[in-house]
This record gives structure tokens, sequence and C-alpha cells, in this order.
């Protein structure tokens, strides 16, 4: 299979994964579970738990121990989306393609659909301890559930969407801030995703620090690109509004350096990301595509 085929085949892959985990629409609590499935089975490019599973093959990882973790990671992404796009945060209408879920269900039931997501995320991350054999495995699967509670949390995604609103609140914004934001509110879920990996497959403390700081580089470049598109793409091609940030008032990468240096940035930071990938033990070619890849997407 060319990368293409092989990326759709790892999406169907993850997505199959995450709907394993996903509640059953019954009982008083249903309509809260068909807004928590509506959110997560919204599509998406399913890149952290992809990335996951290819940092924890990079590494030797072998069996099913992985998967709980790349269904309670998409489970958190996805409900920090639904919470971006109340109207109290991003006031968002339309997210890949189709109405946010606050928008279909109210903010109310939006807001418990997504307190749903996190709650889920770490009953479902629990189950790989069934899976560990011996007391090694149960160690990093602690270990694991550590780094996913850091890096979704106020040390993480949560501090990153704090200061995100800090700013939006009359902070002045300096680069330092805006990087902080990039890193917290973005990378530290593409750090827990390589991490994770990493961690059960049974990888050294160096190589889990270098795939913290490879995911670091993904993040930010990541979210540069994002920005880029916020400014150069069109809603048909996104699957959502353009122009949200300047909408928004935020003051992005793209704002202060302007897009050519933005490009340049998101390649720089690319390579680097490359370049560590590269340097280990083994490699992983489809990984290396996949982020190679993320410097040229339109949505």
């Amino acid at each position: 299979m060319n990368f293409k085929e092989t990326l759709s085949a790892k999406t169907d892959r993850a997505e199959a994964v995450l709907r394993q985990y996903l509640p059953e629409e019954k009982g008083y609590q249903k309509k809260v579970m068909e807004a928590m499935n509506y959110s997560a089975m919204a599509g998406g490019k399913r890149l952290r738990p992809i990335l996951m599973e290819e940092s924890f093959l990079l590494f030797g990882g072998e069996g099913k121990i992985i998967e709980p973790f790349m269904a309670a990671l998409e489970m958190i992404h996805n409900y920090s989306l639904v919470h971006d796009d109340l109207p109290a945060m991003d006031n968002d209408e339309y997210r890949r393609g189709r109405k946010t879920t606050w928008n279909v269900y109210g903010d109310g039931m939006a807001i418990l659909a997504g307190d749903g997501l996190l709650n889920l995320a770490f009953e479902t991350a629990v189950c790989a301890f069934d899976m560990a054999e011996g007391q090694e495995e149960m160690k990093r699967v602690a270990e694991a559930i550590r780094v996913l509670g850091n890096k979704s949390g106020i040390y993480g995604m949560i501090g990153g969407q704090t200061a995100d609103i800090e700013a939006e609140s009359g902070m002045q914004v300096t680069e330092e801030l805006l990087l902080f934001i990039h890193e917290n509110k973005t990378a530290a879920l593409l750090q827990a995703a390589m991490m994770i990996g990493a961690i059960l497959a049974g990888a050294g403390q160096s190589e889990i620090t270098a795939m913290e700081k490879a995911a670091y580089n993904i993040g930010i470049a990541f979210q540069i690109q994002d920005d880029i598109l916020d400014v150069t793409s069109t809603m048909e091609v996104l699957g959502k509004p353009v122009g949200s940030d300047e909408k928004n008032h935020k003051l992005t990468y793209v704002a202060l350096h302007g897009l050519e240096e933005s490009k340049t940035e998101v390649k720089k930071l690319s390579d680097e990301a490359l370049t560590i990938l590269r340097s280990c033990k083994k490699r992983n070619v489809f990984m290396e595509e996949l982020v190679a890849s993320l410097i040229t997407r339109e949505k």
C-alpha cells in the first residue's frame, strides 16, 4: 500500500478501537451518550492514536495493551473540542463539516458530553491493567496513566487553554506566551501519544524524552499550520469556519511573523522532529511520512 492507503487503513483502525470503548446509548442517561458518540465519531484525522501506536511499534511494542490508551487519548482530544466550540469559548457552530455538539444538543448537554468523555477516558485507560503481564507491564501502565493525566491537565492541555482564555481577556500576548499556549494546548496531547507509546513498549527514559521533544516540534508545527489554514483556506476545505482567529481577536504565529516566515518555521520544526525519529535504533517509515505530511496538509 502507498502512504495514503496505509494512513486510511490506520485511521479506520484507530476509529474501530475508539468505537469499541464508546458507550451504548441506553438508559436515562441516553442523551448524553448520544452527544458523546456524536462528538467522538465526527471524523477527524485520528492523528493522536495513530502516533501513539506507531511510537509503540517503533520501540518494539506488541499486543493490545496500547488500545485502551489509543481510545482514551482520542476521547480526551474530542472532549476538548466539544468544550472549545462552546459559545463561552470559541463559539463555533461547525467542525469537520457538520454542526458542533452544542449546536445540536445545546450548551448544557455539550458540557456534560465533554465531561463524560473525559471521565470515560480514564475508565478506559485503566482497562490496560487487565492486559498487563507481570509487574513490569503494570508499572508501565501506571506511568502511562500518569503521563495521560499530566499532559491533558493543568500542566498540559488545560493549562494551555487557560492561558489562551487569559490572553483573549486582555493579557499582553508575547511570543513566549503564544508558544506556551501552543506547547500546552496542542503539543501536550501529541507528547502524551508518543510518550505513552514508548512507555508501554518498554523504551528507556532517554528514548521517552526524545519522543517528548519530537512531539513538541510536531505540535508547534501543527498549530502554526492550523493558524496558516485559518487565513488561507475555505470552510469547504477545512470543514469549519475560517477567519475565526481574527474574529476572536486571537494573536497567532501568523499575525506575529507573517505567512512566509510561519511556513518556514513549520518546515524547520518538522525536519527537526524527523531527525529525532530517524535517529532511533529502529526506523518507522510510515511514522516519518506521517510527520512530513503534516506540513503540507490542507485541513
